[in-house]
C-alpha cells in the first residue's frame, strides 16, 4: 500500500453487522439556556449553524456507563450467548482510568469469558469505523470469530462552560456494536488516513504525560479555557474536512462501481449542521440520502454515526437493511470511512442510562 495516497481502499471479507444499540443520559441541557451566558443572538447563530438545540450530558456517568447499558440491551434483543463473544473493543477518548485498560473492566461488567481479548482504542470522530475495520479485520483474519464492539464517549466532562466555540456543540452517548463471521456476508470496504499535524487544532493539552500538571499550555486563555479543557480550532478543522471527506467518498464510490451498487444512506461523523449541508452539496449526494440528526442530541463524538443510524427510523421491525457508506473525521487529524451492506442489521431502541423511555 502506497504511503502517499489515502485513497486506498481495503476490502474485508466475511463479516457481518449482527446489531447495534445506543445509549444516551437520562439528563438533558438545552442551548437555548446559554443566552444568558452568551447572549440572545449569538445562541440563536449556534442552533442555526450547528444545528443543535438540546443536548443529553453526563451527570456522573462515565463512557464505560453509557456502553454497558447499550450492550445489555444489545445481549438481551438478540438473545446472545455472552460465552459465545471472544473480543471486546472499547472505542473512547473519556477513559474511566490513566490505567487499568477500560475494556478490562468492561469484561468484568458483562461477565464476559475470563478468555475474551479485551483492549482500548484512543480515537474520537473516526473512532466508529476506524472499530469495525480493526474488528472485522480480526475475524477476517481469523483471530475472532465474534466481536462486540463499544463506542462511547462523554465530551461534556472536558469542555469548559465558558468557551462559546464548545460549550454549546458536544453531547454525550455510547454504543454497542456485534460483528460475527459469516461466508456469506457481502465484502466490507475500507478507506482509513491520519494526519498528525493537525493534532494541535482539536486538543485537550494537559492531563497525559506530556503535561499533566497543566502548566506549560499554550492554548489557555483565563476565565474562557483551562489547560484540562478541550481546544477547538474550528476554522482548521473545517478546512480539513472539505480537503480530505471529498476524497474519501469518491474513493469509496469507485470502490463499489463494479458491483453496480447505489448507496442508500451516507452516515457521516454528526460534526455540525452547515458542514455536513455543505459536503452534501459539494460532492453532489442526493440530500435525502445523508442522514442529518443532531437538534436533540449534538456532536457525540466517536459514537455520532452509530446514534445517527439508532435515531434515524429507517428500521422496520427493529432491523435496517441497505447499503451505508459510514464516513468519520476529525480529531487528530484522523478520517475513516467504508461502505456496508446491512442485511436486515438489528437496531435496539434507545436506551437512557437509570430511565428506559422513548427517545426525545
Amino acid at each position: 500500500m502506497s504511503a502517499n495516497h489515502f485513497e486506498d481502499v481495503r476490502v474485508v471479507n466475511n463479516v457481518r453487522v449482527e446489531g447495534v444499540a445506543c445509549s444516551m443520559p437520562e439528563k438533558v441541557c438545552e442551548v437555548s439556556d446559554l443566552a444568558g451566558k452568551f447572549g440572545e443572538e449569538n445562541i440563536q447563530k449556534i442552533m442555526a449553524s450547528t444545528g443543535v438545540f438540546r443536548r443529553h450530558v453526563v451527570d456522573g456517568e462515565c463512557s464505560s456507563d453509557l456502553c454497558v447499558a447499550a450492550a445489555e440491551r444489545l445481549i438481551e434483543d438478540l438473545a446472545v450467548d455472552r460465552a459465545s463473544i471472544d473480543t471486546l473493543i472499547f472505542v473512547s477518548q473519556t477513559h474511566d482510568h490513566t490505567l487499568p485498560a477500560t475494556a478490562c473492566i468492561l469484561q468484568e461488567r458483562l461477565k464476559l469469558s475470563v478468555g475474551v481479548a479485551a483492549f482500548d482504542v484512543a480515537l474520537g470522530c473516526s473512532g466508529y469505523v476506524y472499530g469495525l475495520w480493526l474488528a472485522s479485520s480480526l475475524i477476517a483474519g481469523g483471530g475472532s470469530r465474534r466481536v462486540m464492539l463499544l463506542v462511547g464517549d462523554t465530551i461534556s466532562k472536558i469542555v469548559s462552560e465558558e468557551d462559546r466555540s464548545v460549550a454549546a456543540l458536544f453531547g454525550d452517548a455510547g454504543s454497542a456494536t456485534l460483528l460475527q463471521y459469516d461466508e456469506t456476508a457481502q465484502p466490507m470496504s475500507f478507506v482509513l488516513g491520519t494526519d498528525g499535524r493537525g493534532a494541535k487544532n482539536l486538543i485537550v493539552p494537559a492531563g497525559g504525560f506530556r503535561d499533566r500538571s497543566g502548566s506549560a499550555s499554550e492554548i489557555s486563555e483565563p476565565e474562557l479555557r483551562g489547560p484540562f479543557d478541550l481546544f477547538m480550532n474550528g476554522a482548521e478543522i473545517f478546512a480539513f474536512t472539505l480537503a480530505r471527506v471529498p476524497s474519501l467518498v469518491k474513493a469509496l464510490h469507485e470502490s463499489r462501481q463494479d458491483m453496480g451498487l447505489a448507496i442508500d444512506h451516507y452516515v457521516f461523523h454528526q460534526a455540525n449542521k452547515f458542514m455536513l449541508e455543505h459536503l452534501a452539496k459539494r460532492m453532489k449526494l442526493p440530500r435525502e440520502k445523508v442522514l442529518l440528526d443532531l437538534e436533540n442530541v449534538g456532536n457525540t463524538s466517536c459514537t455520532s454515526i452509530p446514534l445517527a443510524l439508532s435515531l434515524a427510523g429507517l428500521e422496520q421491525d427493529n432491523r435496517v437493511t441497505g447499503l451505508m457508506m459510514l464516513a468519520g473525521f476529525g480529531v487528530g487529524y484522523s478520517w475513516a470511512g467504508c461502505i456496508i451492506d446491512y442485511d436486515k442489521v438489528w437496531v435496539s431502541p434507545m436506551t437512557y442510562t437509570g430511565v428506559s423511555k422513548e427517545p426525545v
